[in-house]
């Protein structure tokens, strides 16, 4: 197919980069116009607009920060919604509140165009694999159009309703893993004075019982973040986890609910920002609590 793919930050273009590998036709746009060069030099093409992008292309994969980067990149004289788009297929990834992606279908969908929203977790490197796990909200008939797609993206994807069922189920597989980056930090507390390698107690915590998935991928970077080393670069960083996490809050306070643990949370995440952490990865956050507590 020919795709587009519209915000290319870390996470848009290793979903580019499997795309292309996997034989698909990319045109990439994003508004810092510098981070489309490496795509551009392994043969993707580069749109001057949102609209020229939806123009030469099937299908638009938009990954975008936050809803007012959605309303940038759909509205205007150069978005998505103003070039030739009828009749093909978005498919919108963002992590955004539900409502705000209704809003968004609704606008998209009086073009003729099919609207799926799948946000997906995982971060940089099961992107480039095609293992991330899908969420899909849409009809079911515009989930089947998407999901051959979706498949090369995902190791597994859901269709769990209408379009904001994936944002809200997205929040909810975002919160516990969020929350365990402090809640692994604090267990440390508990067992520093023991002096014990980090990289043996990291593989010792992942097969406990209260482990996640995560810390059998991430645990040797955590480790190495708790040595005090250098992991490299972020796949998801302190400040877009905080951006979640308010999202998270603001979804509940519209259901009428309350969130006290994300709250908590929060609000030592950005102690940890206003402390420079907000470029790190999330794999350093349980050792800034540590950090913070003294010996």
């Amino acid at each position: 197919m020919r795709i587009g793919v519209a915000g290319v930050g870390r996470m848009g273009a290793a979903i580019a980069l499997r795309l292309m590998e996997t034989g698909h036709a990319l045109t990439v746009w994003n508004r810092s116009a510098e981070k489309t060069k490496p795509l551009a030099n392994i043969g993707a093409q580069v749109a001057k607009s949102p609209a020229e992008l939806a123009s030469a292309v099937e299908a638009v994969i938009t990954i975008l920060t936050n809803s007012a980067a959605m309303a940038d990149v759909y509205d205007g004289a150069a978005g998505l919604l103003a070039g030739d788009i009828e009749g093909k297929l978005i498919l919108e990834m963002s992590t955004v509140q539900p409502h705000e992606e209704v809003a968004l279908a609704e606008k998209v969908r009086a073009r003729g165009v099919v609207f799926v929203e799948c946000p997906v977790g995982g971060t940089v490197g099961p992107a480039r694999q095609g293992k991330l796990l899908g969420v899909a909200g849409g009809t079911k008939e515009d989930f089947a159009r998407a999901k051959p797609l979706l498949e090369q993206m995902c190791r597994r994807v859901e269709h769990v309703g209408p379009v904001g069922a994936g944002s809200s189920m997205k929040l909810a597989l975002n919160l516990p893993l969020m929350v365990y980056y402090q809640a692994l930090g604090e267990s440390i507390l508990l067992c520093r004075h023991l002096g014990l390698d980090n990289k043996w107690q990291m593989e010792f915590l992942s097969d406990t019982s209260g482990a996640p998935n995560m810390l059998k991928t991430r645990g040797l970077a955590i480790a190495s973040a708790l040595d005090g080393n250098d992991i490299g670069a972020a796949n998801f960083d302190v400040d877009l986890i905080c951006k979640d996490l308010r999202t998270m809050l603001a979804e509940a306070g519209k259901r009428g609910a309350r969130l006290p643990v994300v709250q908590q949370t929060l609000s030592i995440y950005d102690k940890a920002v206003a402390d420079g952490w907000g470029k790190r990865d999330g794999a350093w956050l349980p050792a800034y609590w540590p950090t913070k507590s003294g010996s």
